[in-house]
């Protein structure tokens, strides 16, 4: 199931909610240099990260900076990528070898051969949410509008003290 589709849009791209990194920013140290690889500035994981003291480098398609072409030299690897090609992000991002968190739908997850391996051969954390994120499609939105009908999960890699961790996160 593509995002794009249960959006009703023409792409993948929706943004996160403050409430939604909250939980991920404490495993996070405040002097690391973290990699958003598919943000802008405007990007509420680029401001959030920032306002901790964190070194953060964003880079985004929009800028000419694919991620698949593109290597920043960081501690962390922190966004939520493209729901069409999650696939491909996180075979690139076990490749690279980085600690690394992205925030993305369970539905599928695991659900093909290809991922099986890849989960099989590489270790993972997965952190799992009380409530439904909601998301953005435009940052001049008030509040989240996109309520897909699955659970977000973040997926780690070298991040997390334990293989499954439980976070609450309260929508404001």
């Amino acid at each position: 199931m593509k995002m794009d589709k249960v959006a009703g849009s023409g792409n993948d791209e929706f943004y996160t909610p403050r409430y939604a990194i909250d939980p991920i920013l404490k495993y996070v140290p405040n002097d690391a240099t973290v990699w958003c690889p598919f943000d802008t500035e405007e990007s509420n994981f680029v401001k959030m990260l920032k306002e901790r003291g964190n070194t953060v480098v964003a880079t985004h398609l929009q800028s000419g900076q694919d991620f698949f072409e593109t290597y920043i030299d960081c501690d962390y690897i922190i966004s939520n990528p493209p729901y069409s090609i999650k696939a491909d992000v996180l075979d690139r991002l076990f490749t690279l070898d980085k600690p690394f968190a992205m925030l993305i739908g369970v539905v599928g997850l695991f659900e093909s051969q290809r991922r099986f391996e890849m989960f099989r051969d590489n270790p993972f954390e997965i952190m799992y949410l009380n409530r439904r994120v909601a998301y953005f499609k435009d940052y001049a939105d008030e509040k989240p509008s996109l309520n897909p009908p699955f659970s977000s999960v973040y997926l780690c890699s070298k991040v997390l003290p334990e293989r499954i961790v439980f976070e609450e996160i309260t929508k404001r």
